[in-house]
């Protein structure tokens, strides 16, 4: 055939003599060597798949220039051309070529070659080059005078006209051209860093993500939420950092799972284990199916399961920060008062007949008439506790004050039913709610009889609760259900004979005084044992910590020192006369000031005229009675009181008595305290006591456990990733690294007869996909993809040179 020039590159092996097979007709019974249809090289079955190696290639994926070499010319790349010889005649219109290359008929080696656009050894041809037989084509059998420009790498750009390669694409497009070809050329090395370098920044990026969250919650734990530009909270910057952490961390699972695949395939294996190793390395559910198929027990299941456990990295991270309340330090103090003495509030002062008159404070009368003759001054309840009852300030929600000491009024009771005993005496009634008066002095007259009753023990027994047992008398059958009885003489503040004291250990009592209530009328008549209490309220000085919080008061005492010191009497009492010489009264006065020192040698003082001003509020209670006369109805018993009057009895028909019950004892306490309220909030002897001043606010609180799962995916993924770099570096001589790229299945795809073996089916139920999951193929880095012939039916060689035939 000396009319077509020889190429260059023509094959170092001239005497094989090729021909364009001119019949469609192929021999279905092939009695030769099967090994003449075996490549040498690769292994791979000319009849099976497309031949692409002609000589040792690199597992490796391969490099651009391997793909196209380089051309001696700028604008003509010169590449392997096969040329047929032919006679020495030109044809004007070349018929289409048959389908393959075959033998002679005298049996030399045949030779079959097939078109593959992106095999190494037959680079891609122009994307505007036509591929039908009736044009011209860009590869072929020798045919002269057509140009061929292979790209150099699989990334095509456009060249300009004259061929120079300069790229009309816009900026972006060859940025990411530049980026892809790097990540080729990188993939392509046989350095194992270079190879796994996107991986391997991706996880430390990851670990940088996560060591930022950890350093920035270690930094403000236990601290208040930081106040960041432009709005930036906390939780936006782990949520933001976690995104990159997780994405990053997935980016290596997946190109790891990637390359596993190829390392599956090496045995055959399933078709359809491709797909399902494809999908594991995109998201979750494919992984969950490469777990169920490898049961686990693959390296390949292992980043199936990071990528699963990696959906709830996110839920994790923002587990990991909380935001409690807490009470933090203001720069600010709260105050509160205490008292140092007390001065009874006074405009100005009162003369009576030339004599000062002892006025008592306005403020304390109110105070006591409410215990007096009702339920007492109550706590109001506000916010989260009651209201302070002293002129406090706190500038935040919440204040504490160290312990302070402050004059106050203690109260002490304790029961002395023991000290009554019953029994029927005939004495004076000074208890009756009317006694009688006498017209000429117009003063009261008390009367006598005999009452039953429970009568305090004393060298003048007094009637407590009983009643009168006289016949056809205005007072027959009254009943006393209480009495209020002072331990002293209201006029001359001699004490009570006779009586033993059970709470005699101060020398300054305010009052001191037995209770005894009978309860209900019918406790009375039954002559039941009355409830029975001796108290005592007197100056003393109490050690209290108070509190302030969001709205409610507290304090607590924690100490009270009273003066025990008993001694004689510092009442001075005189009897006054008038002018004719009759009785006038008694004139008393208390003659030394109040004293009290603490354990730290504070004083506080009371002097005797206000020591006097306060006793004398107690006068009007105590003594006292509760009696009913004629009635049996409670409701319509009276109060007499004020008993220092001589002349009128005073009676009040009281709403609610609280001498009658059994919590007499928390009533005398509610009255100390008030009382001690009023003095701390007077206008003289107070001193403010300065206590730290809290505001609720938010701190930073890190739940450490919570980034368990985020750090044990980071090292789990590093020795995933790890453990595959190192089995991809001992096979990488047979296997390549080709991860999770498509261009391996481009390069290496099924031929002809084996994609005819998957999508062809004599059942109607039949699918490419079901096909694919019984067919079993293996993977050969040079060969490409073949079929396992176990997986094939027994008529497999068969159909395979009847299609062969067909083709």
């Amino acid at each position: 055939m000396p009319g077509l020039p020889v190429s260059p590159y023509w094959s170092t092996n001239p005497d094989i003599s090729i021909y364009l097979d001119t019949s469609r007709e192929r021999n279905s019974s092939d009695h030769r060597d099967n090994s003449a249809y075996i490549c040498t090289i690769c292994g791979a079955d000319s009849r099976v798949q497309p031949i692409h190696c002609v000589s040792i290639a690199s597992p490796a994926p391969p490099s651009y220039s391997s793909i196209a070499p380089k051309a001696p010319s700028s604008k003509h790349l010169a590449v392997p051309v096969l040329t047929v010889e032919t006679p020495q005649r030109r044809f004007s219109n070349l018929p289409p070529p048959r389908p393959a290359l075959q033998f002679d008929p005298k049996g030399t080696t045949h030779l079959r070659f097939r078109r593959s656009i992106y095999s190494p050894v037959s680079p891609p041809t122009d994307t505007k080059e036509s591929t039908e037989w009736g044009h011209g084509s860009s590869i072929g059998l020798g045919i002269p005078d057509v140009p061929f420009r292979p790209d150099t790498s699989p990334v095509t750009s456009k060249q300009d006209e004259g061929g120079n390669g300069t790229d009309n694409l816009p900026h972006a497009s060859n940025l990411a051209q530049r980026i892809e070809q790097k990540l080729w050329n990188y993939s392509a090395s046989r350095n194992v860093v270079k190879r796994w370098l996107l991986e391997i920044i991706s996880w430390s990026l990851s670990a940088a993500c996560m060591a930022g969250i950890m350093i920035v919650l270690f930094v403000y734990k236990d601290k208040r939420i930081p106040k960041w530009p432009l709005g930036l909270t906390l939780n936006a910057y782990i949520s933001v950092l976690s995104k990159v952490a997780s994405a990053s961390l997935l980016l290596p699972v997946s190109e790891a799972i990637g390359q596993l695949k190829w390392g599956w395939f090496r045995n055959s294996r399933k078709m359809w284990d491709f797909e399902i190793f494809d999908n594991a390395s995109r998201g979750p559910w494919g992984s969950l199916q490469l777990l169920v198929r490898t049961k686990g027990k693959t390296l390949a299941a292992l980043g199936a399961g990071i990528t699963l456990f990696a959906l709830a990295l996110d839920p994790f991270f923002q587990q990991v920060v909380e935001y409690p309340d807490a009470w933090k330090l203001q720069p600010d103090t709260g105050s509160i008062p205490r008292a140092t003495g007390y001065v009874p509030y006074l405009s100005g002062t009162e003369y009576l007949e030339g004599m000062e008159s002892l006025e008592a404070d306005q403020n304390m009368i109110g105070i006591t008439h409410h215990s007096f003759y009702d339920n007492g001054t109550l706590p109001t309840t506000f916010g989260k506790g009651i209201r302070a009852e002293v002129p406090m300030a706190c500038p935040s929600s919440n204040c504490t004050w160290p312990q302070y000491e402050t004059l106050a009024v203690c109260s002490e009771c304790t029961p002395v039913a023991d000290m009554l005993e019953f029994k029927c005496v005939n004495q004076t009634l000074d208890w009756v709610q009317a006694p009688p008066v006498d017209p000429e002095t117009e003063q009261i007259a008390v009367p006598s009889g005999v009452s039953c009753g429970w009568y305090l023990k004393a060298d003048e027994p007094q009637l407590m609760t009983g009643y009168n047992v006289d016949i056809d008398t205005p007072f027959s059958r009254e009943l006393l259900l209480m009495r209020a009885l002072p331990l002293y003489d209201v006029f001359t503040r001699e004490q009570l004979p006779g009586y033993p004291f059970q709470l005699n250990y101060t020398r300054n009592p305010l009052a001191h005084f037995v209770v005894a209530s009978g309860e209900t009328v019918e406790n009375i008549q039954r002559n039941a044992t009355p409830i029975a209490h001796e108290c005592l309220l007197s100056w003393c000085v109490q050690t209290i910590a108070s509190s302030y919080s969001e709205g409610g008061y507290s304090e607590v005492i924690n100490s009270t020192l009273r003066n025990h010191t008993v001694g004689p009497s510092p009442w001075l009492a005189e009897k006054m006369f008038d002018d004719n010489g009759v009785f006038a009264g008694t004139l008393t006065s208390y003659i030394e000031n109040i004293t009290l020192t603490s354990e730290n040698g504070t004083q506080y003082m009371v002097d005797n005229n206000t020591h006097s001003r306060t006793l004398f509020l107690f006068d009007d209670i105590l003594p006292s009675s509760y009696t009913l006369a004629n009635t049996t109805d409670i409701n319509d018993a009276l109060l007499r009181y004020k008993t220092y009057k001589v002349k009128a009895p005073v009676t009040r028909n009281l709403t609610f008595n609280p001498w009658i019950y059994n919590n007499i004892s928390a009533h005398l306490d509610q009255l100390a305290i008030s009382m001690t309220n009023l003095m701390r909030s007077s206008i003289s002897d107070i001193e403010m006591v300065s206590g730290p001043a809290f505001d609720l606010e938010s701190f930073v609180d890190v739940r450490w456990g919570w980034l368990a799962l985020p750090l044990g995916l980071l090292g789990f993924t590093l020795f995933f990733l790890m453990a595959t770099v190192a089995q991809s570096s001992i096979k990488n001589e047979t296997l390549g690294v080709w991860k999770t790229s498509a261009i391996a299945m481009l390069l290496y795809g099924l031929s002809d007869e084996m994609q005819k073996k998957i999508t062809s089916s004599n059942h109607s139920d039949a699918t490419p996909r079901t096909k694919a999951k019984e067919t079993k193929v293996r993977w050969a880095p040079v060969g490409g993809w073949t079929f396992s012939e176990n997986t094939l039916s027994p008529n497999w060689r068969q159909s395979r040179n009847h299609a062969l035939a067909v083709s």
